[in-house]
């Protein structure tokens, strides 16, 4: 069970639609291949999805990180050695999502090795999460039109709408053109990417205190520590630490300091070892967990559904499990579904998922 080789491969696919938010725009998923091979034949994977307006990094370098620092710092150790992996990655500050990337490969090594799947080693709550869909920035008619269309293909009943525009006043006819043409039964959630003031957020919030919102998240900057905490007494629903809460002390910092009163795991940015901390670390302070999504492509929605179905609180609310449906193609073997709005962990060893070597050698970077 000794890890042999760390390989990063840079890939890009095409979105169908450009994605639109506060900080930024995703138009191509320029994402990084992490693969972990052992000494037994067996291969990990996981998926890399860099952020570069959010954590700095870029495609460039989460594969310079994993080939010059990482993969040199654990080959030799064992699968077992997780923690030791994770001090040894942590030697070099930063660059979470490709430490995450690195540990969730790791664990679904080990998985494979094991013959289980990653999310009875985790916890074996559940098989399924239910789906929660991400809506960018639009007219309000066609993000209607789009909530519309995956609620009737998919069966998706929660839908988590992007805001953060000045002035705000776009934002919140959006959110009441979806709550007036979607009904009363279908969750609704704001994110606004740290796009607006403390200020506006909260005249905003109150503008929307008749749409039966779910959650609010990430409304203002969050280094403006006395107006988030300002911003959360003024909201009369949950405020959700996302971009705030990258560790599981920025996750304390936020609680305690009552800058927020849930959290977002994404295992984009904590892997699987490091979310599993922030998951006790909620459940210990008795707050709400969503599962975020990083824009992943299929391979980091599966790694999410995996941990999300691990434990019952984080199956309690819908995950951000869809967004790779706006992806025009995939590196998966067999494309993953969303069926009566749920989102099935694959039968199998490790995440039980493999990569097609064709749609690969096609979307690498790394070759010509």
């Amino acid at each position: 069970m000794k890890i042999t080789e760390i390989e990063a491969i840079p890939f890009a696919i095409p979105y169908r639609k450009p994605l639109y938010f506060a900080s930024g725009s995703v138009e191509v998923a320029q994402h990084v291949l992490v693969r972990v091979h052992t000494d037994d034949g067996i291969v990990g994977i996981a998926e890399a999805p860099p952020r570069p307006f959010t954590y700095g990094e870029t495609q460039a370098s989460v594969v310079a990180v994993v080939n010059q620092l990482f993969g040199p710092a654990i080959v030799g150790t064992s699968l077992l050695e997780r923690e030791r992996i994770m001090a040894r990655l942590n030697r070099t500050v930063g660059n979470p999502v490709a430490k995450s990337a690195v540990d969730m490969a790791v664990w679904d090594a080990l998985g494979r090795t094991l013959d289980l799947p990653v999310t009875d080693l985790l916890g074996g709550y559940s098989d399924r999460m239910r789906v929660s869909h991400m809506l960018g920035f639009d007219e309000p008619a066609a993000m209607v039109a789009e909530a519309e269309r995956i609620r009737d293909r998919y069966g998706v009943r929660t839908f988590k709408v992007k805001v953060g525009r000045t002035p705000y006043q776009l934002d919140t006819a959006v959110v009441r053109a979806l709550r007036e043409g979607l009904g009363d039964d279908v969750e609704l959630y704001v994110d606004g990417n740290r796009g607006w003031s403390a200020s506006i957020a909260a005249r905003a919030m109150h503008e929307m205190k008749d749409l039966g919102l779910l959650f609010a998240e990430e409304l203002c900057p969050a280094d403006d520590v006395l107006g988030r905490r300002w911003l959360v007494g003024q909201c009369d629903v949950p405020f959700i630490a996302d971009e705030s809460a990258v560790t599981p002390a920025d996750v304390t910092r936020e609680i305690l300091g009552g800058a927020a009163t849930a959290v977002s795991i994404k295992t984009a940015r904590t892997g699987f070892t490091y979310s599993q901390r922030v998951h006790h670390l909620a459940e210990g302070l008795g707050v709400e967990v969503v599962m975020g999504n990083q824009i992943d492509g299929q391979l980091g929605t599966m790694c999410t559904v995996v941990f999300g179905s691990a434990f019952r609180l984080t199956t309690q609310r819908a995950g951000e499990l869809s967004n790779f449906l706006d992806m025009s193609d995939d590196l998966l073997t067999e494309p993953l579904q969303i069926t009566d709005g749920t989102l099935a962990v694959r039968p199998g060893a490790g995440l039980g998922v493999d990569i097609d070597p064709d749609k690969l050698a096609h979307y690498r970077q790394d070759r010509s």
